[in-house]
């Protein structure tokens, strides 16, 4: 269990606040079965290779790469994943009435099936659930596109005959400046800034916590390994996610 002077801090912070700002990584979806990339058993340590995956122009140029990315995203476990405590906490969190906003570097959706309402989740990297049409923009739910693979391995938009991806953000890929604009809003507004699972090395996300700190907020960073922004937080929690999370929030969210 999460214990000690930490997380003791931790909690002095949090109670304190009544606006709320959370950052959550990979590594907050890892006790529900989702490899994360950059940590010891990620999927980009284990593999460089497959960060090309990733890469939007080879997606875009290349049809053989589309067609292992649909059959990866076909294959993800986040199809079977349910929330861990972890995530159920944050939904406890956005129950109380003290979270600002849950910006989130996951395309998973378990803070959504946990409980955290639509309005509070801010999603900077995209989400696996929706397919979008790279020419014309339809959005699709993407069991729909899915379920075509059989008969079309690299399946495209049924408008406009046009490549299609996962609604996520692809390295070399514009971020969307509304999304970006409303997770800077709730940094900014936030009085705690709680930074969980990440590795605070991927910008403009990782730069939130500038903007918490900048504007006033204390933060907290939740992460097995060390970040470039241990030094800035107030309280550092080693201690697992799933242990960490609950503890902190259970002294809270009541």
């Amino acid at each position: 269990m999460a214990d000690g002077p930490s997380l003791a801090a931790a909690e002095a912070l949090l109670s304190g606040s009544g606006k709320v700002a959370v950052l959550t990584g990979a590594g907050i979806s890892t006790d529900s079965g989702i490899p994360d990339f950059r940590g010891p058993q990620g999927v980009w340590t284990k593999d460089p290779a497959a960060a090309a995956m990733f890469d939007y122009d080879t997606y875009m140029s290349d049809a053989d790469v589309r067609r292992r990315v649909w059959l990866m995203r076909r294959d993800h476990p986040a199809w079977d994943a349910e929330p861990n405590d972890a995530h159920r906490a944050l939904a406890d969190l956005a129950g109380s009435g003290r979270l600002r906003g849950l910006i989130t570097q996951n395309i998973d959706g378990l803070h959504q099936a946990a409980g955290v309402p639509d309005d509070r989740v801010i999603e900077v990297h995209g989400t696996m659930h929706r397919v979008a049409c790279m020419s014309c923009g339809l959005r699709t739910p993407t069991p729909e596109v899915l379920a075509r693979l059989d008969e079309e391995s690299d399946p495209h938009c049924l408008a406009c005959g046009g490549i299609q991806k996962t609604d996520t953000i692809s390295f070399g890929q514009m971020l969307d400046p509304e999304v970006i604009e409303a997770a800077a809003a709730a940094a900014e507004d936030a009085e705690v800034f709680i930074a969980i699972g990440t590795s605070l090395t991927v910008h403009p996300a990782a730069g939130l916590c500038d903007v918490a700190l900048s504007a006033g907020a204390t933060l907290i960073v939740v992460n097995a390994e060390p970040t470039p922004y241990d030094e800035a937080a107030s309280a550092v929690l080693r201690d697992p996610i799933g242990d960490a999370v609950p503890a902190l929030v259970r002294a809270v969210a009541v």
